[in-house]
């Protein structure tokens, strides 16, 4: 197959969307097939996984919605080139200018909606929602529904986004998604991580990974780190990430009130080394999420054999609990002191048992070239049952 990929960034600074496009990539290409992808800006990409692909910035975009003038004509140019095109995310033009164009010219599109309709969002953000709602009728509802397939990570984020608005009907397609084992030296990366940061050094690490972000839920877990903290004297928290919002400011003045402001390293954004040096030198991978579709870091510590504690809010939660890879609770200061609380209480035999299960939860479910066979399969038969009714 020949597929387009429309992104609006591939900035990693937006995480999911970048990181889902630059994973897929690579493994769509091991299987024989053919990648290019538009991008709405003119980030310059120096990820090897672009190496060999050919990337059309149709560059500029203008506000935050990124309107586009250059979209729709490429697309009702250049479309008989694909075998179908897949559009990353919602809510911006990508999508709509994707529907948009499809009313010169059919073709096959899928909408991969990266998480965009948690009901999360509605209930945390009415006013925001209200917005979306004026939208929404005359512009993604028939995005969505008039998409080949509306693709989903998992059966929980299918269910959760028929939840977001009651004008709803999509084809929904679950995927699931993966990364490749990091082909890393282990110890070169782990004195990578603790030369940028010798105060982690031989301490118990509960490391976040992910955007600075109020839906990621950091307060919580400062809050019930501070609980456990004085019983566990060598535990040593890192948060890891851009602060997109300026909300790191705010998680600084709370470490500082509940006295772990020595107990906290603010690693900013880690990336090639460092970041895997990280995830390797973790205890636990700790996603406080209010709302996640995915997680993809939750894949990437597995992949290192890092066991994870997470919220019922991620939607492979399950998965975790079920592989026994980590612990899950509610996205709430009780519900993360419970599971930090249940970490405490391991012994080193149970830790080496909860490593194990790590490493297989990854190679059993989120190692991508498995889970891309399963994806492409589905595409295929999704184009497929569209042919049969045009």
């Amino acid at each position: 197959m020949r597929i387009l990929h429309i992104v609006s960034s591939l900035d990693p600074i937006f995480g999911g969307q970048p990181e889902v496009v630059k994973q897929l990539i690579p493994a769509i290409a091991s299987l024989g097939h053919h990648n290019e992808v538009i991008t709405l800006d003119n980030y310059q990409y120096q990820f090897p996984a672009f190496l060999n692909v050919t990337i059309h910035s149709l560059s500029p975009s203008y506000g935050k919605y990124n309107l586009n003038f250059k979209l729709i004509p490429w697309l009702v140019r250049n479309n008989s080139q694909f075998d179908c095109v897949i559009c990353h995310g919602i809510w911006q033009f990508q999508s709509y200018g994707t529907w948009l164009a499809t009313w010169f010219h059919k073709f096959p599109f899928f909408v991969y909606v990266h998480g965009a309709l948690d009901p999360w969002f509605k209930l945390t953000y009415p006013i925001k929602h209200l917005k979306k709602w004026l939208y929404w009728p005359w512009a993604e509802y028939f995005v969505l529904k008039s998409a080949t397939g509306v693709l989903f990570t998992s059966e929980g984020e299918k269910k959760q986004a028929a939840k977001s608005f009651s004008l709803y009907h999509v084809n929904p397609v679950v995927v699931n998604f993966g990364i490749k084992k990091p082909a890393i030296d282990v110890i070169r990366a782990k004195h990578a991580f603790k030369n940028s940061f010798p105060e982690t050094d031989g301490k118990e690490l509960f490391l976040f990974m992910g955007r600075i972000h109020p839906i990621k839920g950091c307060d919580n877990l400062l809050h019930a780190f501070s609980d456990l903290s004085d019983k566990n004297p060598n535990w040593h928290c890192v948060i890891a990430g851009p602060d997109v919002i300026g909300w790191q400011s705010t998680l600084h003045e709370l470490a500082n009130k509940l006295n772990i402001a020595n107990r906290i390293t603010w690693a900013g954004m880690l990336e090639g080394e460092t970041k895997w040096g990280a995830l390797l030198s973790a205890s636990c991978l700790v996603l406080p999420s209010h709302t996640e579709n995915f997680g993809i870091v939750v894949a990437e510590a597995l992949a290192c054999g890092t066991p994870v504690i997470l919220t019922n809010k991620v939607n492979i939660w399950e998965t975790i609990e079920n592989e026994k890879a980590g612990f899950a609770a509610d996205d709430t200061v009780d519900g993360l002191r419970e599971s930090l609380q249940k970490w405490s209480e391991l012994n080193k035999p149970d830790l080496q048992i909860l490593q194990g299960n790590a490493f297989r939860c990854f190679s059993n479910h989120f190692e991508i070239d498995l889970t891309t066979k399963k994806m492409i399969n589905l595409l295929e038969l999704e184009i497929s049952k569209k042919h049969t009714k045009m």
